[in-house]
């Protein structure tokens, strides 16, 4: 599984330097604008800078996000969604649109469960790896939103620029749960999962995202998470209902 390669240590100093940043894409709707009632908050300066690392969110709370697709078990992704809806909790889903477009009832229930729903491409391929016009026919055929999250983590300032001009932002993650690698010829269990999120400092936490997978045991580890990190003192994303296609900046997290 190619899904962390040589991108991890770029990952890694992004998440810890926090550096890199994306412009305004080409085009963009009134949605990648900061809103003015947003950007009055005390929780968000009026001056917020778009961070790939945050996606965006500025709140101080924790965005919890999903990628790819439950294979065998598409559902799921609703189950979830419907049990993050309960607890008051908003969190994004990266699905890779060649399934995600045989079930359009998922995204759509997705959304009105509050959740946004956003780009991962259409088939999952190392965007790095593409020709330009391959590259552009992957993101254009992902998920319709503003957002992008690069396959594997995969990304460069060609990637970048083509997912601009095409009206997106990439959106990476401060937390990587490592949901997605074998442990002793099993996936890494939900207890190591929750551990790896227990123990990551509180500036990856705060006004950060974490990272899994829908076909993993992370969303097994979600009810040891939510518990651990309010007992921290965090928060996380606000579900104040429904949402439309396109993830605002601040993200609407309070």
């Amino acid at each position: 599984m190619w899904k962390r390669l040589a991108v991890r240590t770029a990952v890694v100093a992004m998440v810890g330097a926090a550096l890199c940043l994306t412009p305004a894409p080409a085009g963009a709707s009134p949605g990648l604008a900061a809103d003015p009632a947003i950007a009055s908050s005390p929780n968000v300066t009026a001056a917020a800078t778009y961070t790939n690392s945050r996606c965006g969110n500025t709140s101080g709370r924790v965005l919890l996000t999903f990628d790819d697709w439950a294979y065998g078990d598409p559902y799921r992704a609703t189950r979830i969604g419907g049990n993050l809806r309960a607890k008051g909790i908003r969190a994004a889903f990266f699905l890779i649109n060649e399934h995600a477009s045989k079930y359009p009832d998922i995204v759509a229930t997705l959304r009105q469960q509050g959740h946004w729903v956003a780009n991962h491409t259409w088939s999952h391929p190392n965007l790095t790896t593409l020709s330009d016009s391959s590259m552009r026919w992957q993101i254009s055929n992902g998920v319709t939103s503003n957002r992008l999250r690069p396959p594997g983590g995969a990304y460069d300032s060609r990637v970048s620029s083509i997912a601009s001009g095409l009206g997106y932002r990439i959106c990476m993650w401060t937390i990587d749960t490592l949901d997605w690698q074998y442990v002793d010829g099993a996936r890494r269990s939900a207890m190591s999962i929750r551990a790896r999120i227990n123990g990551a400092s509180w500036s990856a936490k705060s006004s950060g995202g974490i990272l899994g997978h829908l076909s993993t045991k992370y969303p097994d580890a979600l009810p040891g998470i939510i518990s651990d990190l309010h007992g921290q003192g965090l928060l996380f994303c606000h579900n104040r209902g429904p949402v439309g296609v396109n993830m605002p900046f601040p993200l609407t997290c309070t």
